[in-house]
């Protein structure tokens, strides 16, 4: 890990070498916006996603004029929300790491082989690459248990302490140990790595020794375990997936691609357990992955990036000083890669980006620097440290998460409570999952987890439309109020209108006096995963006014909820609760 990945609780004696606003030797063509704006989001990343504007201010060493404007840019971008005086990091964000995990393909190749096999073992599986002498996540399969793994997409950590580091070491060269020996010696508690606990006492050379053997261990053996080297309990046994059409190390076949991992804790296997019981199925695993490996076709082209360099413009028009138009910029830079442009030119970066040629290269030459793109020659790619901008934080973000805040910008608008809900189980009821209420005398008394018959509400019926599930039967639809449909032909016909028209409005069903309306929130296949509405008493708007002036509203707040989830899952698991 580099120093300028160094968080900022680390000690000011591991510190003294590193100016706070920018790193050392900056190149004269850097963008120091750029460099600023990177520094913000790091700080917000190892804040878990949230701190307040005075804090980013200590923790960047920044003016607080700057990091207003730094933080109002990234707003502009989606990429940051703020509530009150804090910056929270935005799910729009991950679209950074997305184009790195696209460009690099593998989880997309090999996510399904790696769930496949968690669920055979009922054990946690990961893939991870190596980013310098550290490895960094880039699929987990986790299982649900009251102890689980809490490392995340993105997380960082040292080699010498995990199953993937010594099988990495075994392609090291003298300059890559060279640089994992100086680490050691700047941040010999693990500081720099802060995903995991830190030594109680400081590595020494016995440790240094032990790595080097587990390496040379692991060129023998093809495998590598982790016996409760990050924190007492935790074991793993570790294989490298290689890459198709390589040169690997010691004359095999291949680079290292990845490397697979079960993970899982002494009470349900031992370390020698896991080699002589699960090291089996995991190279199973593996071989089914190199081969999905060789046989993927090369990507289809995708459509390029639209004219970003265009809405920086108009942004900077419209924001004027707040605006900070470099750094918007070059962010926009890491969006020109993808799975079909993993590796470009710099034309090629000018031209999806509708930048000029000077401006991308400055840019690159910042990222460069930075060691978020790597140069190969005259052309660029991403690094594993583009994971580092916000993706661990947000990583584990749900559907409640991710509308709470659209919530309540809906609520501020219409002025009427707004929530959303999933439909349970057994298809009967709707579970609340997320409100905001309004501050009206009499209003909507619902809070999150309320269960409601589903076909009576709105929500339910938006859900129920699209859900594959059969309906409940007549003698669950009972007449909660004289208006309430209980005829299970007619409820059918209903729920066709529903699913033709996009929305549901329920008219004093549930309870009289009672009028909702509700949309539905779709996932990245298109299928319904939730529904929003607004609910409120029948003397404030008519039905045609509901439809008039609220459906606009919600939809438009349904397809800002859904653009984020489908930035947020396009490499993660979001849970709807």
């Amino acid at each position: 890990m580099g120093q300028r990945d160094v968080p900022r609780h680390v000690p000011e004696h591991v510190l003294k070498d590193v100016p706070k606003d920018v790193p050392k030797d900056v190149p004269a063509e850097a963008v120091t916006p750029l460099i600023r704006g990177i520094a913000v989001l790091r700080e917000l990343t190892e804040a878990n996603g949230a701190l307040s504007l005075s804090g980013l201010e200590r923790a960047t060493g920044l003016a607080r004029s700057t990091v207003d404007r730094i933080t109002a840019t990234l707003a502009r971008m989606g990429y940051v929300r703020f509530d009150g005086r804090d910056v929270h990091l935005s799910p729009r964000l991950m679209e950074l790491g997305n184009a790195y995990l696209s460009a690099l393909r593998l989880p997309a190749l090999l996510a399904p082989h790696a769930d496949a096999l968690a669920d055979e073992l009922d054990e946690s599986v990961s893939l991870a690459v190596a980013d310098l002498d550290g490895i960094r996540f880039i699929h987990q399969a986790t299982r649900r248990r009251a102890m689980s793994l809490s490392f995340r997409i993105g997380d960082l950590l040292p080699a010498e302490r995990t199953a993937p580091g010594p099988l990495f070491a075994t392609e090291w060269t003298d300059t890559d140990w060279q640089r994992w020996r100086q680490r050691r010696a700047a941040d010999p508690r693990d500081l720099f790595f802060t995903a995991v606990p830190p030594r109680t006492y400081g590595a020494d050379e016995r440790d240094a020794e032990t790595f080097v053997r587990r390496a040379h261990e692991a060129s023998a053996n093809g495998w590598s375990l982790d016996d409760q080297l990050i924190e007492p309990g935790l074991v793993a046994v570790s294989v490298p997936v290689r890459a198709p059409g390589t040169d690997g190390a010691d004359g095999r076949d291949g680079r290292i691609a990845c490397v697979a991992s079960v993970v899982s804790h002494t009470s349900r296997h031992s370390a020698r357990h896991l080699r002589t019981t699960l090291l089996p199925r995991l190279r199973s695993a593996v071989r089914a992955m190199e081969r999905e490996l060789r046989a993927a076709p090369p990507p289809e082209p995708g459509p390029p990036p639209s004219d970003l360099a265009r809405w920086t413009g108009t942004s900077k028009q419209q924001l004027g000083r707040e605006f900070v138009e470099s750094l918007a910029r070059g962010l926009t830079v890491v969006t020109a890669f993808g799975e079909d442009r993993p590796e470009q030119t710099l034309t090629e970066v000018a031209r999806a980006t509708g930048l000029a040629r000077a401006t991308a290269r400055r840019a690159l030459i910042t990222y460069e620097h930075l060691g978020l793109v790597a140069a190969t020659g005259r052309t660029f790619a991403l690094t594993p440290r583009i994971l580092s901008l916000g993706f661990p934080s947000l990583s584990r973000t749900t559907l409640p998460e991710i509308a709470q805040p659209h919530l309540a910008d809906l609520t501020s608008r219409i002025h009427e409570s707004t929530s959303l809900a999933v439909l349970s189980e057994s298809g009967e009821e709707i579970q609340y999952t997320a409100r905001v209420a309004t501050a009206r005398v009499m209003s909507v008394n619902i809070t999150v987890g309320t269960r409601l018959p589903a076909y009576a509400t709105a929500l339910g019926r938006v859900l129920l439309a699209d859900a594959p599930t059969p309906l409940p039967g007549p003698e669950n639809l009972r007449a909660l109020t004289p208006h309430t449909i209980t005829d299970e032909q007619r409820l059918e016909r209903t729920l066709a209108t529903v699913r033709s028209q996009g929305y549901a409005l329920v008219d004093e069903e549930l309870e009289e006096g009672l009028r909702s309306l509700a949309v539905p929130i779709r996932d990245r296949s298109g299928r319904v995963v939730a529904a929003l509405n607004t609910a409120m008493h029948v003397s404030r708007r008519t039905p045609a006014e509901c439809v008039t002036d609220l459906l606009p509203e919600l939809t438009t707040t349904a397809t800002r909820i859904q653009t984020d989830l489908h930035t947020a899952s396009r490499f993660t698991r979001v849970p709807t609760t």
